[in-house]
């Protein structure tokens, strides 16, 4: 074959015959993936990231380690093509990216980390150690045989791993979120309203005409979503928290009084102010002279302009106790029972006299008595916090071991709770909010995002603890027959056309509120009855669905709306809005920050590795992507 193509080459005609040919040959290579050669691709890389690559052996490996780790929570098989619906195998390979990006950047910067020193923090890992807190090698050699590592290549992989975080800790390091951010959260959920309201019934229209099947029948076909039965799910949950373990009646009335005196002013009204004016002398000898005159008629404000003192200095307006520079004149000031001079007080700039012109006295919104109770069960929450670490850390490791949530539960004597149905938006079967579910929506959402045998991760609550649940059992949701609804369906429709008039009332009753009459004129106006509701907050509650609650902050304060119930229309009246003092040191406001750090941190990390990837520059083979999962990709 050789000798033929030789032959043919000796004469024109020949050689572009073969020219031909070859061209063909190289478009063809070109087509069917050759081509990757000379774009700098080969069957090994499957991606470059800078100088540096993705090869096709490790994106394979951490894919298929990720899959089964998967597979073990989920406790069945999961096919590769169940895995790219879920983009598992773009967030692999973004991870493997990420890691070669991070990986030159710490080379860039010179950092390094010895054998000696990767040894010590993998003996000091948690995730290595044994029962008795030590280092345990068998234990690391069989995390590393199951991560496909030999003891050594694990050593090295660590030690990469250390480096990436020495860079990512650096980019994060300091930031906390912004005191305005924790603030406007906690504002969002403490604030609390003073409701009035009035419900109208639907008997205070008139009653809509009976309809036929054929109307039943249509309005059902219109809305066959309307009449499904929702999803319900049974959850097994464990809740360890400051307020769920923390006992308040161990907290003495002692410890309360005191807590209640260093928080009354931010937190249940304004302390008593009083009108200072103040003159400091140089020795208690001028003091003295001074105060006698003082105390003889003479104006204080006078006395003060001939001793040539600026009034700025003199005159200090209405403070507080705590306003005063230095405690004892504070005192001393506070000490009079009515307005009147103080003995001279020594300080450390001179002898000072004040006068009191007037005092306004403190107002509070609760007694101790009415606060005790709160008090009480917070600074109980405050001593339970190391124990609730305690008993996370315990539970941790018995469903670690492989325990039931509630094997682990009795191994720290602690119960379960077993709530039999649960919807989508945390009601019960019968459409009423479950007021006692932990961590409430946030809770909610996980468990619906999981399934029957998945091993949960737990569920933050506010004020810094966790919420184990299992869902133990999913009843589908599903579409009822004509049948089955016909009752429920003709009382839907009555119950439209009734609110469609009770609407029409309550924009007239609602217009009335507006113009300044009392809402209780309106309720005997109507034959009904009014109510108010107290410290109305933006969370579950009995008597109001979340839907009602929503509609209650979307209206201003001494402002009217109203919302459909079930019972009819609620028409209400925002009284008042109150919004406890933000005290950046409470338990709540340093879980808040504790809840946003990893967002904040996670945000500014992708910012960064975002940045350097740019930087350095990442081109992606897709053709070797798809052949190392095995999944067919859309084109």
């Amino acid at each position: 074959m050789l000798e033929g193509l030789r032959v043919a080459s000796q004469n024109w005609i020949g050689r572009a015959i073969m020219a031909l040919v070859m061209g063909v040959i190289v478009v063809s290579f070109a087509i069917w993936g050759v081509g990757d050669v000379f774009r700098g691709m080969t069957s090994q890389r499957l991606a470059r990231v800078g100088g540096g690559e993705v090869s096709v052996e490790a994106y394979r490996a951490a894919y298929q380690n990720e899959l089964r780790r998967i597979q073990q929570r989920m406790r069945r098989a999961i096919t590769n093509e169940e895995a790219h619906q879920s983009g598992l195998d773009l967030q692999i390979l973004e991870r493997l990216v990420t890691e070669v990006a991070l990986d030159q950047k710490a080379h860039q910067l010179g950092l390094a980390v010895s054998d000696d020193t990767a040894q010590r923090l993998l003996a000091s890992e948690k995730a290595f150690q044994g029962p008795d807190g030590k280092f345990d090698a068998a234990r690391f050699k069989q995390i590393a045989n199951d991560a496909g590592f030999s003891e050594r290549g694990f050593l090295a992989d660590q030690k990469n791993a250390y480096l990436r975080k020495m860079v990512t800790d650096v980019v994060v390091a300091g930031v906390e979120p912004p005191k305005l951010m924790i603030e406007a959260i906690h504002r969002f959920r403490n604030e609390s309203r003073t409701i009035d309201y009035v419900i109208l019934p639907p008997s205070l229209v008139a009653a809509a005409a009976a309809p036929s099947d054929e109307e039943l029948k249509k309005y059902f076909g219109e809305r066959e979503q309307t009449f499904r039965a929702k999803e319900y799910r049974k959850l097994t949950t464990l809740v360890v928290s400051p307020a769920a373990i923390g006992k308040p009646e161990s907290v003495s009335a002692e410890d309360a009084r005191k807590f209640y005196d260093e928080v009354k002013s931010k937190r249940y009204g304004t302390p008593e102010k009083r009108d200072v004016r103040q003159i400091v002398f140089k020795t208690d000898k001028e003091a003295e002279e001074a105060l006698g005159r003082l105390r003889a008629g003479a104006d204080f404000e006078a006395l003060a302009a001939e001793l040539k003192f600026n009034s700025k200095d003199v005159n200090l307006g209405l403070v507080e106790q705590r306003d005063f520079g230095d405690p004892r004149v504070g005192a001393a000031v506070f000490a009079l029972p009515q307005p009147g001079l103080t003995e001279p007080v020594h300080t450390a700039f001179g002898a000072v006299v004040s006068q009191v012109k007037s005092i306004t006295p403190a107002v509070y919104a609760k007694t101790f008595e009415q606060a005790e109770p709160e008090l009480r069960a917070e600074i109980a929450a405050q001593r339970a916090t190391p124990e609730v670490r305690k008993l996370h850390e315990a539970i941790e490791d018995q469903r670690a071991s492989g325990k039931t949530l509630a094997e682990a539960a009795s191994g720290v004597g602690l119960e379960t709770k077993v709530y039999d149905g649960v919807d989508d938006a945390g009601n019960d079967r019968s459409g009423k909010p479950i007021a006692s579910l932990p961590a409430g929506p946030d809770l909610v959402k996980a468990a619906f995002a999981s399934d029957i045998g998945v091993d949960n991760d737990t569920v933050a609550t506010r004020d810094g603890g966790y919420v184990w649940y299992e869902v133990n059992g999913i009843e589908p949701a599903r579409q009822k027959t004509f049948d089955e609804v016909k009752e429920a369906v003709a009382e839907a429709m009555r119950s439209e056309a009734a609110q469609k008039a009770l609407a029409a009332k309550a924009e007239d009753i609602v217009a009335k509120l507006a113009a300044g009459q009392p809402i209780e004129d309106l309720a005997k106006q109507l034959g009904v009855q009014a109510q108010r509701a107290n410290d109305v907050k933006r969370e579950a509650r009995p008597d109001f669905t979340s839907n009602v609650i929503v509609q209650f902050f979307d209206v201003a304060p001494r402002n009217a709306g109203s919302v459909v119930v079930d019972n009819g229309r609620l028409v209400f009246f925002v009284r008042d809005a109150t919004t406890p003092v933000f005290d950046p040191n409470s338990i709540e406001s340093k879980t808040i920050a504790q809840q946003l750090q990893p967002a904040l941190h996670n945000d500014l990390l992708e910012q960064y590795v975002g940045g350097l990837e740019k930087a350095l520059g990442v081109d992606i083979n897709q053709r070797a992507l798809v052949a190392a999962t095995g999944a067919e990709r859309d084109r």
